[in-house]
């Protein structure tokens, strides 16, 4: 595994390199491009497996059960774990836990036919989505966080990890305008707005600085 993660550390320093001195990044440039790599390396951390195998995924074959644990643990941090949760997220939960993500989206669809209105059902759906697409917003995941912020548009939970899912895919700009409206709909005094308010100016510098963002 460790060797794994030596081989994508020498990836992105050469990377940089490339950036620095063949393609004549300007020295300004250094943080922000050092920033996107280490935001990448961060939602790795998260969706990917650096001491697996390298071999093509063929569903959940190769399941992620790191990425699959924390992903279950973030979300139950916006809820109350003492109330009682209904079966099918339970168990969806026991599959999204070992990685299973396809298998946990399946009983959360039929789960959430005869409860509609379970935003952290919806949530969760949204979740396993992106999981099982390694982390790609496809427009079945936007739209289970689509329903989760309508359902409760005062739980940051929906643009919280749409926000970053899109950032851990490379797609900045609509990171930061997700994340921009989750500030816009949050009161001053919100928990998270200072945590949020950071990612967004990070953000901002990065595609200030970076031509092909704008």
């Amino acid at each position: 595994m460790i060797g794994g993660w030596l081989a994508i550390l020498a990836l992105a320093l050469a990377a940089f390199a490339v950036a620095a001195f063949t393609l004549r990044l300007p020295r300004e440039g250094y943080a922000v491009f050092a920033a996107a790599l280490l935001f990448g390396l961060a939602g790795y951390a998260w969706q990917g497996s650096p001491g697996q195998p390298a071999s093509p995924r063929a569903g959940d074959a190769a399941p992620d059960r790191q990425s699959g644990e924390n992903m279950v643990t973030a979300r139950r941090q916006l809820f109350d774990d003492s109330a009682p949760k209904p079966d099918y997220l339970v168990l969806s939960d026991g599959y999204a836990r070992r990685g299973k993500f396809a298998d946990a989206a399946g009983l959360l669809r039929r789960g959430l036919n005869d409860n509609p209105d379970h935003l952290e059902g919806w949530l969760a759906l949204a979740m396993a989505l992106t999981g099982h697409a390694d982390g790609v917003v496809t427009p079945a995941s936007y739209y289970a966080f689509g329903k989760a912020r309508n359902i409760d548009p005062a739980n940051p939970g929906a643009d919280f990890f749409l926000g970053f899912a899109f950032a851990q895919s490379g797609e900045i700009r609509a990171a930061r305008d997700t994340w921009a409206r989750l500030l816009a709909n949050s009161p001053e005094d919100a928990p998270w707005r200072a945590e949020v308010e950071s990612r967004v100016a990070q953000l901002d510098q990065m595609i200030a600085n970076a031509p092909m963002l704008q």
